[in-house]
């Protein structure tokens, strides 16, 4: 196994402040933004590509457990390609999670922006980036307990979702139903969107290198944030469904805030759009921990310029990596369009967890890799079309990029 060149990062984070770092990247990140489309895709089918997503997410996560547990560096499926497929596949994976999750960022700071001030959102989205990049240069302690923070909030506000629409409303089960309008197709389309939501404990493996006893709190932090998180949109999502029904879902611009109102209780309302800015700056936070972690493993390597690698000197951060990834996110969250940048985040993301399965394939027991493989790539080539010419068109500079490089 090769070891990091340059300063390393100081291991500060034990298993239940990896957990919430999970949790934190996680929740929020898909329940306030994807349910959407996802109904638009699937209707009520989208339950179902709720359990294909975290089937897929599962097999993503104990291959990049074991892998973790064995390169406990930062930069995550970069170091695993690298060592296990070869220095182009773990350039590919590192390029594909820095272009992907990017595009999350400027997503979940638009999402602030949007549930807090619609006209203002803009301009909140890069004040929000600039806040977090500040937060994350000084230090991955200062961020874990901001997490903390922010996850229980948002768990609060999700509790009160569910406990309005079932206990006030008219949630009806007939509307979780499957009607002969829904297809495999889009159930997949929708679990391929969904995916969007469950790619957070990633951030958990990028951050290798700041976890105590790595091969031992790993494995353990990344299967629980995902349980935690599969158990809270499950019944999130049973909720607004059945509050909302599967037309109404798929035509919300804040699905969770209508439920509420349509369960009678709008005073709930502000709550939730509070509940959802606060949830996407938790994401947020987490995301631009990942990518500059990545990009700090990519620039030791030189596949991108080396001055990014270095580790501050007093609180043991890649402050030029967070700060370049601060500039890149902010300058992205002016220009594009959110629902854009979920479909092109999630094809990206999905090229860089085939690569942890065929990276995982190697170490043995082949079935869960295996399946992890085939599900990332068929979910890919089923988001819609411009997601996937966007997404293969970048991943292709990517690697001629590589190619090209002295």
């Amino acid at each position: 196994m090769s070891t990091p060149e340059g300063p390393a990062l100081h291991r500060r984070l034990g298993t239940f402040d990896a957990v919430v770092i999970g949790l934190g990247s996680m929740i929020g990140a898909g329940i306030f933004v994807a349910l959407a489309p996802a109904a638009s895709a699937a209707g009520s089918g989208l339950l179902v590509g709720l359990a294909v997503a975290a089937v897929v997410a599962y097999c993503n996560a104990t291959s990049s457990a074991r892998l973790a547990a064995r390169y406990p560096q930062s930069g995550g499926t970069y170091v695993y390609g690298r060592e296990r497929l070869g220095a182009f596949w773990g350039h590919t994976a590192g390029w594909s999670f820095i272009v992907g999750k990017t595009a999350s960022c400027a997503a979940m700071a638009l999402t602030v922006g949007y549930y807090l001030r619609p006209e203002w959102a803009r301009g909140i989205a890069v004040a929000a980036v600039v806040l977090l990049t500040a937060v994350n240069y000084a230090g991955i302690r200062k961020s874990a307990v901001l997490t903390r923070a922010i996850v229980a909030v948002v768990l609060a506000v999700l509790a009160g979702v569910a406990v309005t629409v079932f206990g006030f409303g008219d949630a009806d089960p007939a509307r979780l139903s499957f009607t002969s309008e829904i297809t495999v197709g889009g159930v997949l389309q929708a679990a391929g969107l969904l995916f969007f939501a469950f790619a957070g404990y990633a951030r958990i493996a990028t951050l290798g290198e700041e976890v105590r006893d790595p091969a031992r709190t790993i494995p353990r932090a990344i299967p629980v944030a995902l349980a935690i998180t599969l158990a809270v949109y499950t019944v999130v999502a049973v909720a607004v469904l059945s509050g909302l029904g599967s037309d109404a879902l798929a035509s919300a611009t804040a699905p969770l805030a209508d439920a509420v109102t349509a369960a009678g209780v709008p005073a709930m309302a502000p709550v939730v759009r509070v509940g959802a800015a606060v949830a996407a700056l938790g994401s947020l936070l987490a995301l631009i921990l990942g990518v500059s972690r990545t990009t700090l493993a990519m620039a030791r390597d030189r596949h991108l310029p080396a001055a990014l690698a270095a580790v501050h000197p007093r609180f043991g951060s890649p402050h030029r990596a967070e700060v370049a990834v601060g500039v890149v996110v902010a300058a992205v969250a002016a220009l594009v369009d959110v629902r854009q940048a979920i479909g092109f985040s999630s094809f990206a993301v999905l090229i860089y967890y085939a690569i942890a399965n065929a990276s995982a394939w190697t170490l043995g027991r082949r079935v869960v890799p295996g399946l992890g493989f085939a599900g990332c790539l068929l979910l890919a080539a089923l988001l819609p079309s411009a997601s996937v010419v966007a997404g293969v068109c970048v991943v292709l500079v990517g690697a001629l990029a590589y190619r090209l490089r002295p």
